[in-house]
C-alpha cells in the first residue's frame, strides 16, 4: 500500500500526516483548495516543508469539484485514500450551514463515488468528538449514541459517518473513522484555542472565555499522538470501523490558560464572556478500543504539549 492520495494535505493535521508517509517512502498525491479560513501563507508554509520529498505531489483544487476528482482518479492508480478536507469549526458553521454540508458531506459522497467507480477499497477519514454533543456519559465511547449533535459542523461529520457505513454496507469498502479530540501542536490553526490563548497573551492583549468562569473541559490531543494513531490503522483496515483518538485527559479552561501562562511567563488578562450556541460543556475520549485494536497509545500529556508548541511558536515568530 504505497499509493496515497490525501485530501486537505495543506491543512494542519494533513501536512503532518503526509510527512510521516513521506518519511516513510509512500507516494502521496494532496489535494487542498487553501480555504480562505486561515491565511493561506501558514498552509504554503505547511506544503513548502512537503516539497522537498520527491514522491509528493500537490494539486490545487476543491473536493466539490467532480470533474477534477474524476481525473485525479484515472490518471493515478491509488491504494489508500486519506479523507481529511473539510470546512473546521463549530461556531461558524452556525453562521454557514450550507457551505459545511456543501464541503463535509457532498463533497465525502463525491470522494466516495470515485473509489466506488474506480475500485479503490480503503479509506481513512477525519470525523470528530463533537459527534457527541453534550454527551451525558463520562468518558465517551464509540458505543454512545451520537443522535443529537448541537451544531451543523457536528452533524456534517455524524453524516460522513453514516455515508461511510453506508458504502461499505453497498461496496464494501474498508473505512475508518476518526473522531478526533481537539488537536492541537505546531502549525496548528490560528483560531483554535491554545493558538489564539498564546498569540493574545504573548502580545498583552485579553483573552475571552467564553463559558462563564473557565469550567469547561476538553480533552487535548497533541499533533504526534494523531498522527501515530492515523498510521498504525494503515494496515488494519477491515469493514467500517470508528474509533477515538485523544489523550484521554480533561483538563478545564481555565488550567488551560494557567499551562499556557507559565509556559510564555506572562500573566493573562481574562474577560469572562457568554457562553456560545454549539459549544459543549466537556470532551474526554475513552481510548480503549483504539488501544486495543490499533495499539495506539497516546504520549504526549498536555502539560508537555504545551511546552512544545510555546517553544515552537517563540522560535517561530
Amino acid at each position: 500500500m504505497k499509493n496515497i492520495f490525501l485530501t486537505g494535505g495543506a491543512g494542519f493535521i494533513g501536512s503532518h500526516f503526509a510527512n510521516k508517509l513521506l518519511e516513510n517512502n509512500f507516494h502521496v498525491i494532496t489535494i487542498d483548495n487553501f480555504d480562505p479560513f486561515y491565511k493561506r501563507s501558514l498552509k504554503e508554509k505547511n506544503i513548502s516543508l512537503l516539497c522537498k520529498y520527491k514522491n509528493f505531489k500537490l494539486i490545487e483544487g476543491d473536493i466539490r469539484d467532480k470533474y477534477l476528482l474524476s481525473d485525479i482518479f484515472k490518471k493515478h492508480e491509488f491504494d489508500l485514500i486519506v479523507h481529511l478536507a473539510a470546512k473546521a469549526g463549530v461556531r461558524p458553521s452556525i453562521e454557514d450551514p450550507t457551505g459545511y454540508f456543501e464541503v463535509n458531506v457532498q463533497g465525502t459522497i463525491n470522494i466516495l463515488e470515485e473509489m466506488r467507480k474506480n475500485k479503490v477499497s480503503k479509506m481513512l477519514i477525519a470525523s470528530s468528538s463533537s459527534v457527541y454533543g453534550n454527551n451525558k456519559k463520562i468518558p465517551f465511547s464509540e458505543s454512545d449514541n451520537v443522535d443529537n449533535p448541537i451544531s451543523p459542523y457536528a452533524a456534517s461529520k455524524k453524516a460522513c459517518e453514516l455515508l461511510c457505513s453506508t458504502y461499505n454496507t453497498l461496496y464494501g469498502l474498508d473505512i475508518t473513522a476518526f473522531r478526533f479530540f481537539t488537536v492541537y501542536g505546531p502549525a496548528q490553526r490560528p483560531e483554535m484555542a491554545i493558538a489564539k490563548f498564546a498569540n493574545l497573551i504573548l502580545n498583552d492583549k485579553p483573552i475571552t472565555l467564553f463559558d462563564g468562569k473557565g469550567s469547561t473541559s476538553r480533552d487535548y490531543t497533541y499533533i504526534d499522538d494523531i498522527v501515530d494513531g492515523l498510521y498504525k490503522s494503515i494496515d488494519k483496515l477491515d469493514g467500517f470501523k470508528i474509533y477515538n483518538i485523544g489523550e484521554s485527559q480533561g483538563i478545564k479552561l481555565i488550567d488551560l490558560v494557567g499551562i499556557i501562562e507559565k509556559n510564555l511567563n506572562k500573566k493573562a488578562e481574562i474577560i469572562f464572556g457568554d457562553k456560545q450556541p454549539g459549544d459543549v460543556d466537556i470532551t474526554f475520549a475513552d481510548v480503549s478500543k483504539a488501544k486495543l485494536e490499533l495499539g495506539y497509545s497516546p504520549k504526549i500529556k498536555i502539560e508537555d504539549g504545551i511546552k512544545r508548541y510555546v517553544d515552537w511558536l517563540i522560535l517561530n515568530k
